[in-house]
């Protein structure tokens, strides 16, 4: 009977994660424009808040590592690397005209570093036998860069 509870409890668990997640990823694709602000009705780009979530979900799988079901872990990773692509789109003004997006894409055309940072992972990945935290420290400055 205690295995049966377990069972059901870590099930529980399971799916409230993973709501967690999407909970989370939801935000974070309300603020990358990708959902509509229910207030509104219109898409917005906020890539500071966008980030903050990003960084929250990546703080998550750094610090579950090991520790979650195989759906938990396919989650996280898959709403963690399609939020990053989104957020690299919207930083280079791919994701749209909103007003709220040209602000921050105007700035980001006068600083000519922001493109350069994609090139940087690659050039960690090379290396990636040096050091994995150090690669994905890297990672996490080229997007939010």
């Amino acid at each position: 009977m205690a295995e049966v509870q377990k069972t059901t409890q870590s099930g529980e668990l399971t799916q409230r994660f993973i709501e967690f997640v999407m909970m989370q990823a939801q935000n974070a694709a309300l603020f990358l424009g990708q959902i509509p602000n229910p207030q509104t009705g219109k898409a917005e780009i906020n890539l500071e808040v966008a980030r903050m979530f990003i960084d929250q979900l990546a703080m998550i799988q750094e610090k579950t590592r090991n520790n979650l079901t195989t759906d938990e872990t396919t989650v996280l990773r898959n709403a963690l690397s399609s939020l990053q692509m989104a957020f690299v789109e919207a930083s280079q003004g791919k994701s749209g005209g909103f007003s709220a997006a040209s602000e921050p894409s105007d700035e980001e055309e006068k600083e000519t570093p922001p493109p350069r940072p994609p090139e940087q992972p690659n050039e960690s990945s090379v290396q990636p036998a040096a050091s994995d935290s150090e690669s994905k420290k890297k990672f996490t400055k080229s997007y939010g860069a």
